[in-house]
């Protein structure tokens, strides 16, 4: 794998179309929490920061909300406009979590679904209380894969660190410990919030799942041997023709000082 394909500003750029159509959608739960948890309504702007394909801003534009989606990469920049074309309450900027272009105190809440791990947290942490109004909002969400829950996932995990480029690099950065998350948020306390989701995909579905993770290659004599394998695995656990990812859906929400 090259420097440039591990570099997070670019490392999805080939993989947004498999991203928008394969990756697990976000409940209006999420959105219900947030109302209960921070008292979240259909007037409050939201910065919704790598915002990719526009997955999580989807369930606040249901709601309501005016929602500015904040993406560096123009290949997912270019897929969120598309997919949330139909919403005349949103609106996308090049920027990234350390530099939004946002002004100061314009937002109710920021939020980042999926991608925190790829920030800087120190610069993402004095950025985000820059741009969030006084009383406001920072929201970090992650679906989390419940790794051992069935016996596909633990299979479907085995095949990830078998084919794939960087998987436990990735994996290591993408489990935020909630230590970490509370320095992140400190002085103030950060409450999390856990959901559960499911994913049921036909083959198809879970190829261009496994083609949206940035870890796995997209050509090369790995990618073959991955596709060849790939059918076996879905054929040994498949039920009436799908298999079943589950995850966590972890929610941290807080204040941030300036």
């Amino acid at each position: 794998m090259t420097e440039s394909a591990r570099d997070p500003l670019v490392r999805f750029s080939d993989r947004a179309e498999d991203y928008a159509k394969y990756r697990p959608r976000y409940s209006h739960d999420v959105v219900e929490a947030l109302r209960q948890a921070c008292g979240l309504t259909a007037q409050h702007l939201i910065a919704d920061v790598g915002c990719g394909t526009g997955l999580l801003a989807e369930i606040f534009l249901d709601n309501g909300n005016r929602v500015i989606g904040v993406e560096p990469n123009r290949e997912m920049r270019l897929a969120g406009e598309q997919c949330m074309a139909g919403y005349a309450n949103f609106s996308m900027v090049e920027g990234s979590a350390e530099s939004t272009t946002l002004g100061d105190a314009s937002v109710d809440f920021v939020v980042a679904a999926q991608a925190f791990h790829w920030f800087r947290p120190a610069e993402t942490r004095a950025e985000f209380a820059r741009i969030l109004k006084p009383g406001g909002w920072a929201v970090l969400i992650w679906h989390s894969r419940d790794l051992q829950s069935t016996p596909f996932l633990r299979a479907y995990e085995d095949f990830l660190r078998e084919y794939s480029n960087d998987y436990e690099q990735v994996a290591r950065s993408y489990l935020a410990s909630y230590d970490a998350l509370q320095r992140f948020f400190a002085p103030n306390e950060v409450t999390l919030i856990q959901q559960r989701n499911q994913q049921h995909l036909d083959v198809d579905g879970l190829r261009g799942r496994l083609l949206s993770s940035s870890y796995v290659p997209k050509s090369g004599e790995r990618h073959e041997a991955m596709m060849q394998a790939l059918p076996q695995l879905f054929s040994s656990y498949a039920d009436d023709g799908r298999v079943a990812l589950e995850y966590d859906t972890k929610i941290y929400c807080g204040h941030l000082d300036r």
